[in-house]
């Protein structure tokens, strides 16, 4: 057997910042549009159920384009697809703002959403392939930053909107263009890191070596991945814990009304219960080791199920329930991107699991929302639909238990 030749990389320093900074625009650009809804809906003389759609146009394209971004990340690289992503995020984010009718509206937030299917399924292949000893810690720090800035943006939408521009307030059509506001820096610093001059380090592993064998194996790992039984387990685990936190998102400040706290109450513990998973997401590089590799993903549902059932049944003591299952929340989301790094031997496979795993998880994530408030309508109160919500967390423990053994995708039993 040959000895593989010494690889190379760029440094990680200058690349870490640039993963961070595509972090940034990773949600900033869909979150604010919810609160921003009301004034859009006057502007455009509709009413606000006509738009309550717009926010789901994201979640449909990332469920459609996921599953292309591995083939455009063969054809064209990695690094430069990523690229080309955040020029189209920055066009679609301009393009919604133009002032007119709906048709830019709805054809520049489409627009985002694809380019957000393409980043979010590369970046986890990005962080596996240059930070492969480091994976947990850099997926900890992006997914606590999808969600920090996620939540700063549908936090200061509104007061930038009102904001006095001399002839009157800036507007939804600014504050909107506000969100999008780094990625041109994102861009800038991306080009540079991917450009780097690389660096010589250690011999690597033959499934990391840029081959034509890799190359040809890359194109034919996006077809296959749909076969994979460990891919479709990381599939039903990332829709799953979609699922629980859109269920809970949606409906968190609903429930708190009925226990009688007040809207602004209730907005702030929706709100809280968001902020805390920045802390749950940057927990998971530490435990996720040794022993707890193989039981915390399946303990995780079940802290977060545990908690919501907490909130529903003693609502008078909602802060405990909210910190414990806001910051569980935020560990299972980076645990489920976490996986479609780690479950696979190299970057290539890693792309083509990303998108595999998104497109079927969102598409089960789409169900939750609707699911819990049709059970909850049909009952007239929230046993059921929290019934309905320990069912899934019970079925993202059990996946979660599958995915705890030492097993990748495309490697044999």
């Amino acid at each position: 057997m040959t000895t593989p030749e010494p690889t190379t990389a760029r440094p990680w320093g200058l690349l870490f910042v640039a993963v961070c900074l595509v972090a940034i625009n990773m949600r900033m650009t869909i979150t604010g549009v919810g609160p921003l809804l009301e004034q859009i809906a006057a502007d455009q003389g509709v009413s606000p159920a006509v738009l309550g759609g717009l926010a789901s146009v994201p979640l449909l394209a990332w469920a459609l384009v996921s599953p292309l971004a591995h083939g455009l990340s063969v054809r064209l690289g990695l690094s430069r697809t990523v690229t080309w992503s955040l020029v189209a995020l920055m066009i679609g984010t301009v393009w919604r703002s133009i002032p007119g009718g709906p048709l830019a509206l709805w054809l520049g937030t489409a627009l985002i959403g694809a380019a957000l299917a393409v980043g979010n399924v590369l970046l986890p292949a990005v962080i596996r392939r240059d930070f492969s000893d480091r994976v947990p810690l850099v997926m900890g720090v992006y997914t606590a930053l999808l969600g920090g800035l996620g939540a700063v943006s549908a936090g200061v939408v509104v007061p930038i909107s009102h904001l006095d521009a001399g002839s009157g307030e800036l507007g939804w059509r600014v504050a909107l263009l506000t969100t999008g506001a780094l990625i041109p820096v994102a861009l800038v610093v991306w080009i540079a890191a991917t450009r780097a001059p690389r660096v010589p380090q250690q011999p690597a592993s033959p499934l990391l070596e840029a081959t034509p064998a890799l190359a040809g194996a890359a194109a034919r790992s996006g077809r296959a991945i749909w076969r994979d039984p460990v891919a479709w387990w990381v599939g039903v685990y990332m829709g799953l814990q979609a699922a629980l936190f859109y269920m809970i998102s949606t409906w968190l400040a609903p429930i708190a009304t009925t226990a009688g706290r007040s809207p602004v109450e209730a907005g702030i513990e929706s709100m809280l219960y968001q902020i805390v998973a920045i802390g749950g997401s940057l927990l998971v590089p530490l435990l996720y080791r040794g022993r707890l590799k193989r039981i915390l993903p399946a303990l995780i549902p079940a802290i977060i199920a545990g908690a919501f059932a907490g909130f529903v049944l003693t609502p008078d003591t909602p802060l405990p329930w909210i910190l414990l299952g806001g910051c569980a929340s935020g560990a299972s989301l980076s645990i489920s991107l976490l996986f479609m790094a780690v479950k696979a031997p190299d970057h290539a496979s890693a792309s083509a699991l990303s998108g595999m795993a998104q497109s079927v998880g969102y598409l089960i994530a789409a169900t939750g929302p609707i699911a819990f408030g049709a059970v909850h309508e049909a009952s007239g109160e929230w046993l059921a639909p929290l019934a309905l919500l320990l069912a899934v967390g019970l079925a993202q423990l059990i996946a979660g238990a599958v995915l705890g053994r030492d097993r990748l995708v495309f490697e044999r039993p």
